[in-house]
């Protein structure tokens, strides 16, 4: 009789655990396709298919990023992940989003950025920056950005990658 139990409750935790996995990974596409359109362009070559804002809210709200940034440098917002999240198959690390909610000096580029630790060939991303007027920078060293912004991490080596899609990448 214990057996039979024991099996049930596996059964059940099994499935349990199968519905989990599968839900997780529908929020974590949900939330790659919106980060996606914040970043992709419109046809028009200026503006972003999406604002910012409420794909920073949906990434705090599933708690993959704090509530408050990390460190605020001129008018960007700096998130560390705080869970597992990935962008074109690679590892999602940081989350930056610049806007103006006061003024404190000239050149606010409203957007977001990323930074990547690379998991497979990067083509897709290079690609994806080039149709939408974004900047892309493989091998970037992102210690010494962090490093900059005085922004505390526990990163291990490896390559990373960082994609800019600002106001100022459409102008390049």
């Amino acid at each position: 009789m214990h057996k039979i139990l024991y099996c049930l409750a596996c059964a059940v935790m099994s499935l349990l655990l199968s519905t989990l996995s599968a839900h997780s990974l529908a929020a974590d596409t949900r939330l790659e396709n919106q980060l996606i359109l914040a970043l992709k362009i419109k046809p028009d070559g200026q503006d972003r298919l999406a604002e910012s804002r409420p794909v920073i809210r949906a990434y705090q709200q599933a708690a993959i990023i704090s509530k408050k940034p990390q460190q605020r440098a001129d008018y960007i917002d700096f998130y560390l992940l705080q869970k597992p999240a990935s962008f074109m198959g690679h590892t999602l690390i940081l989350l930056e989003e610049e806007y103006m909610d006061k003024y404190v000096g000239c050149c606010v580029s409203p957007g977001m950025g990323l930074m990547l630790k690379t998991n497979v060939d990067t083509r897709a991303v290079q690609e994806f920056a080039e149709k939408n007027a974004c900047t892309f920078t493989p091998h970037a060293d992102v210690f010494d950005r962090l490093k900059t912004f005085g922004i505390a991490h526990k990163l291990a080596k490896a390559d990373y990658a960082m994609l800019s899609c600002r106001e100022r990448d459409t102008q390049k």
